[in-house]
């Protein structure tokens, strides 16, 4: 099926939807009143902090910063020039769909309750942001503390349209566009929704003993999405590399990056940005921002340089190219840690994050011959995994963590018990992102090839995806 016949069926069943959808639209629209105040007579009284309201602002845009132009510009300048456009676009494109699916369903199948269903997914309650307004709050961490909702629905926002953005580089050079934008739209539905809400969906701090996600329930804890994000992205991306498969020529053509300047100009923004993805997930602007602001520099700052030696230790000397993949692996092994672990604790992780990725991005992906074309599994998947994992270790406040969890309880024991007994819990949240996003991710991959096709004509490739995708070039003699 053509791109334009795909957009055409779409389009139809869009309206179609709509006409099918507006009595549900309308009772969502007058149920919600009715809910809201219920829900605003039994919950304690919450004032907005415009501290908190502006850095949350703030951060949103953050995130959104490090997406386009960041990842977009990383990922660009690791491509051939002639894929170069395709990428970026691929990137924009995803950021856009990705905010109308999230207003349109995304936030209420993440962040209401499911029901029987509620260990795994949300409901329809928030469906086109039924009851959401200017007037409604989202507790934060602290008890009475709130947001303005809807500032919280733009924050989580960023976060739906980096994920899909970041399996893009798995495939990279070889992929159709309309199976791009159909399988963001998918896999944010049936992967990324549900992981959101298994993740962070509870009640907050004044109802904490409400229902929950099920990883949540698990006493796994996840800051600003090791498992959400990377995790659930490099697992995509892997087995999206294995199913799209290799690009023409993998391992014969010369196939290096065509712009460091950009990747470095990309990885650099990616770094910024993440201090809204991190500082701001604490949701208030107090000293646990500051915690993970200031985890969020020296751990990627220790993993650049450990990158660095492991790289001139192996091949005699440090590359631009390792020092920004350092920089995102650092970024990304703090990312469940952030606001729980202290400095050092946070130095440690970065220290250790990049010789495992170099690892596996020079020596397991060559062993096993599969295309990842921006190592997003080797950084994201890998480095999300070490840092959900190590997390669990220092968090503990005889590590320097801020302990989240109170290790003086029967629960969590003092000292090396309520280590295991948190990295467990840790443990138990990789598996189930693990299998959630490599069983459903395999399953959807097969249907956008069904419906419109995986992979461009060898001819489209050659050419490069600029010309035969979208019809110009990034640079003209």
């Amino acid at each position: 099926m053509s791109f334009s016949k795909f957009s055409s069926a779409f389009g139809a069943l869009g309206v179609a939807t709509a006409g099918a959808l507006a009595p549900v639209i309308a009772f969502a629209q007058e149920a919600a009143p009715a809910a809201a105040e219920a829900v605003a007579a039994a919950a304690p009284a919450m004032t907005v902090d415009k501290g908190d309201t502006t850095w949350m602002l703030i951060s949103s845009i953050l995130v959104l910063l490090m997406t386009v132009p960041g990842l977009a510009l990383f990922y660009g300048g690791l491509v051939r020039t002639k894929n170069m456009l395709s990428v970026l676009m691929q990137v924009m494109m995803i950021t856009a769909v990705a905010m109308l699916v999230w207003v349109t369903y995304g936030y209420s199948l993440a962040f209401t309750d499911g029901g029987s269903l509620n260990s795994f997914v949300g409901g329809f309650s928030k469906v086109f942001l039924a009851g959401v307004d200017t007037t409604t709050m989202a507790e934060s961490f602290s008890k009475g503390v709130a947001i303005p909702e809807l500032v919280f629905v733009c924050f989580q926002m960023t976060f739906a349209a980096i994920t899909p953005a970041l399996i893009v580089g798995a495939f990279a050079e070889r992929i159709k566009f309309s199976a791009v934008i159909l399988f963001t739209i998918l896999w944010l539905t049936f992967v990324y929704f549900p992981m959101a809400h298994m993740v962070w969906f509870w009640g907050g701090p004044s109802a904490y003993d409400g229902p929950t996600g099920l990883i949540f329930g698990f006493g796994a804890i996840d800051f600003a999405g090791g498992t959400v994000v990377h995790i659930n992205a490099g697992i995509a991306g892997l087995v999206g590399a294995l199913m799209v498969g290799k690009r023409t020529g993998f391992g014969k053509d010369m196939m290096a990056p065509h712009s460091m300047t950009l990747t470095m100009v990309g990885a650099a923004l990616l770094w910024v940005g993440w201090f809204g993805f991190n500082a701001g997930s604490n949701l208030e602007s107090n000293a646990y921002a500051a915690l993970a602001m200031m985890n969020t520099f020296v751990a990627t700052a220790a993993a650049i340089v450990s990158w660095a030696i492991v790289e001139t230790l192996s091949r005699g000397k440090a590359s631009m190219l390792g020092a920004a993949s350092g920089a995102v692996a650092g970024l990304v092994v703090v990312t469940p840690a952030a606001g729980f672990v202290g400095p050092m604790g946070a130095i440690i992780m970065g220290l250790i994050v990049s010789p495992v990725c170099y690892f596996f991005v020079s020596t397991v992906k060559n062993k096993f011959g599969y295309d990842d074309t921006a190592d997003v599994f080797g950084v994201h998947g890998i480095g999300g995994i070490i840092g959900a994992i190590l997390t669990g270790v220092f968090v503990n406040p005889a590590l320097g963590g801020a302990g989240i969890v109170d290790y003086s309880t029967a629960d969590f024991a003092a000292g090396y018990a309520g280590t295991a007994t948190q990295v467990w819990a840790q443990l138990k949240g990789v598996i189930v992102t693990v299998l959630w996003s490599g069983i459903l991710s395999a399953i959807l991959y097969k249907v956008v090839d069904l419906i419109v096709g995986l992979r461009v004509p060898v001819e489209a490739e050659r050419e490069g995806l600029d010309l035969a995708s979208h019809g110009e070039a990034a640079y003209h003699s």
